[in-house]
C-alpha cells in the first residue's frame, strides 16, 4: 500500500471529531493507502483538535510556513485562506509537500464546517 499525506486547513478551536470525520471521507476517496502524516500550515499546529486527530490516527502532524504554501501552486485556491493567512491554499498545498517531490494531488479540496482537507500520494 502506498503512504497518503494528509493536507489539512482548518478554522481555530476545531473539533478532532469534525477533523477525523472529513479525514476519513476524503482518504476513502484516495484508493488504497495508508495515512503516513498529517500536514497544515504553521499558525495552526498547536490547535488541539489537529493534534488529538494526528494521535488518534497515529501519525506526525507536520506544519508548513505561509511562505511554503503559498509557493506550491494548488487546482483550487481559496480567496478565504488568502484573505486570512496570505497563501492560495492550505490543505492541497500542505498535502503536496508532505507527499515531497513529485507527489500527486490523488483528492482535492474537501470541506466541512470548519476545515478543509486533501490527499496527495508519494510517487511510486
Amino acid at each position: 500500500m502506498s503512504a497518503l499525506f494528509v493536507g489539512v486547513g482548518t478554522c481555530r478551536a476545531v473539533d478532532a471529531d469534525e477533523v477525523l470525520a472529513l479525514i476519513q471521507q476524503t482518504i476513502a476517496q484516495a484508493g488504497p493507502g495508508t495515512v503516513a502524516a498529517l500536514a497544515t500550515v504553521d499558525a495552526r499546529a498547536a490547535e488541539p483538535g489537529l493534534l488529538a486527530a494526528a494521535a488518534r490516527l497515529g501519525v506526525p502532524l507536520t506544519a508548513y510556513g505561509v511562505h511554503e504554501l503559498a509557493a506550491q501552486p494548488v487546482p483550487h485556491p481559496s480567496e478565504a485562506a488568502r484573505r486570512a493567512l496570505g497563501t492560495p491554499g492550505v490543505a492541497e498545498a500542505a498535502a503536496l509537500l508532505a507527499a515531497g517531490p513529485g507527489g500527486e494531488l490523488v483528492v482535492g479540496k474537501r470541506k466541512s464546517a470548519q476545515a478543509t482537507c486533501a490527499v496527495a500520494r508519494r510517487p511510486a
